[in-house]
């Protein structure tokens, strides 16, 4: 049965730094795409971060020099280390698998989720 559960989130400051953590089990994250997303209330959900199996790793603009999303296969854990942070970053952050493809070059759908875990920025 593949799980994912995040933690880690909180209150901070603007300039603070958070890292959430996301626990996977029932697959090996080695050989998925995983990825963080966020939604904040009255948005859309959308992917900050993104790291495949080949271990390129994608970044939304807004977060771009901020956030590293990182893995501990041996741990099976999925990580987001968020520097900076700004009020617009405040949101519901998901940890996501989706299953790869391409020699670990692409990604199809993300179809698993975790129930998120909230940060909050404060200015």
């Amino acid at each position: 049965q593949v799980q994912l559960v995040e933690s880690g989130g909180g209150s901070v400051q603007a300039g603070g730094s958070v890292r959430l953590s996301c626990a996977a089990s029932g697959f090996a994250i080695a050989n998925y795409c995983m990825a963080w997303y966020r939604q904040a209330p009255g948005e859309e959900r959308e992917r900050v971060a993104e790291l495949k199996k080949n271990e390129d790793t994608t970044y939304a603009d807004s977060v771009l020099g901020r956030f590293t999303i990182s893995k501990d296969t041996t741990e099976r854990t999925l990580y987001l280390q968020m520097n900076s942070l700004k009020p617009e970053d405040t949101g519901t952050y998901y940890c996501a698998a989706a299953p790869a493809y391409g020699l670990g070059r692409f990604c199809s759908a993300y179809n698993y989720w975790g129930q998120g875990t909230q940060v909050t920025v404060s200015s």
